[in-house]
């Protein structure tokens, strides 16, 4: 029978009216999925041995992602495919449709993370005792997670033993994974040693701390809010802080269609909208890329480093601190009061400090700014906090106001 014959065969399952029967069947077709994910895997270490990606000048992983799987997947049947080499009970319950990929997987990841806790060679039976753990909390019904967790439990008792560094200090089982999610957003997660997550937390800490509102109102923003803005802030300033005078190091490549110059594009994230592009344009290096129906570059701008030298130092002096929440100078971008995208200049007249957050919130919603008389921004508060949107001083000039 050839290989696509067993499609029709799995189209044509029946699926009993009475629960156990339903439940059975589903068992049964489960078991087939295993099977099938255990030939899947073999054949995606067959590919990887015969370089039949090098040839196409590709990947495995992609080479299987261009015949269908999904990109989560097709890294899974290489990673057991390899990685499954004298791990000989565990591929048996795999080649019988006993346990799941996402279980071999566990394992496989398992025996490898103990591997690389044990400074120097590790013996055949000793693998087989990690294997034979693993394996059993497998069979006893242990989920993937929790069986990567025993992994990293007996890891730790073997480098404890052999002079190994403890896992809260062993830099090389560091991981970060990210992947853009199908809404345009980025997600992942991260496991780091204790001085790398000390760092990481020192840095964030101060700047995801609450901060007023600019009529004295509690900060809205929930805990982890206030830490993804304070990441954004880390980003924007290398990592470790800046000099009060220099820019920001974001630099930013904007992709604009000629044929519809609203529909901005980032080179990693995708689509974005024109109040996020304005936003950037305020205090980031941006190289414009017109393109052409045919997706060819036409117009290509030089990026301009924003509000340098000697008019960012003169804004500092002059605002001190975000203008509407009072955060940090080091921590605030130079914003365009009339967008450099229409034009604003970039002079002491037109800019002001605001941070990540209120900076987000006056190109996104109602806030606007406006160059008092006296050569200070005021804020202009939307008409659903204000319903006369009166003029508000900068957050460096409140109490001087009020006590005139």
């Amino acid at each position: 029978m050839a290989v696509v014959d067993l499609v029709d065969e799995v189209i044509g399952v029946e699926f009993p009216d009475d629960p156990a029967g339903v439940v059975a069947v589903v068992k049964d077709l489960i078991t087939v999925r295993n099977a099938v994910e255990s030939r899947l895997a073999a054949g995606a270490a067959v590919i990887d041995r015969l370089g039949v990606a090098k040839r196409l000048g590709s990947t495995t992983s992609k080479v299987l992602q261009a015949n269908g799987a999904a990109p989560g997947a097709a890294a899974r049947w290489l990673r057991i495919g390899t990685g499954l080499a004298g791990l000989d009970r565990t591929a048996g319950y795999f080649r019988d449709g006993f346990l799941s990929a996402e279980h071999i997987d566990a394992i496989v990841r398992g025996v490898g993370h103990v591997r690389s806790r044990i400074p120097g060679e590790v013996s055949d039976d000793f693998r087989c005792e990690v294997e034979g753990k693993l394996l059993a909390h497998a069979i006893s019904g242990a989920p993937p997670a929790e069986i990567g967790r025993i992994a990293r439990t007996v890891g730790n008792e073997v480098a404890g033993e052999q002079g190994g560094v403890p896992a809260a200090e062993d830099a090389s089982l560091n991981t970060l994974d990210y992947a853009a999610t199908p809404d345009g957003r980025l997600a992942g997660r991260f496991d780091v040693d204790a001085v790398t997550g000390e760092k990481f937390m020192s840095a964030l800490d101060a700047w995801s701390r609450p901060r007023p509102e600019p009529d004295g109102s509690a900060d809205t923003r929930t805990p982890t809010q206030r830490r993804a803005d304070a990441l954004h802030q880390l980003l924007d300033c290398g990592g470790g802080g800046q000099s009060l005078i220099s820019a920001p190091r974001t630099e930013v490549a904007v992709t604009v269609p000629a044929d519809h110059p609203d529909l901005a594009s980032l080179r990693w994230m995708g689509p974005v909208t024109e109040a996020t592009a304005a936003a950037l344009a305020c205090d980031a290096s941006i190289t414009s890329i017109t393109l052409d129906g045919q997706q060819v570059p036409i117009d290509l701008s030089p990026p301009k480093r924003l509000f340098t030298g000697p008019v960012r130092k003169a804004i500092l002096l002059r605002d001190t601190c975000c203008i509407k929440c009072g955060a940090s100078a080091t921590w605030s971008d130079c914003h365009h009061i009339v967008h450099w995208a229409d034009g604003g200049p970039t002079t002491l007249g037109n800019g002001c400090l605001l941070c990540r957050t209120c900076h987000r919130a006056v190109h996104h919603t109602d806030w606007d700014i406006t160059m008092g008389t006296d050569g200070h921004p005021w804020l202009i508060p939307p008409a659903d906090i204000d319903p006369t949107r009166q003029p508000r001083p900068a957050y460096n000039r409140r109490t001087l106001t009020l006590a005139a």
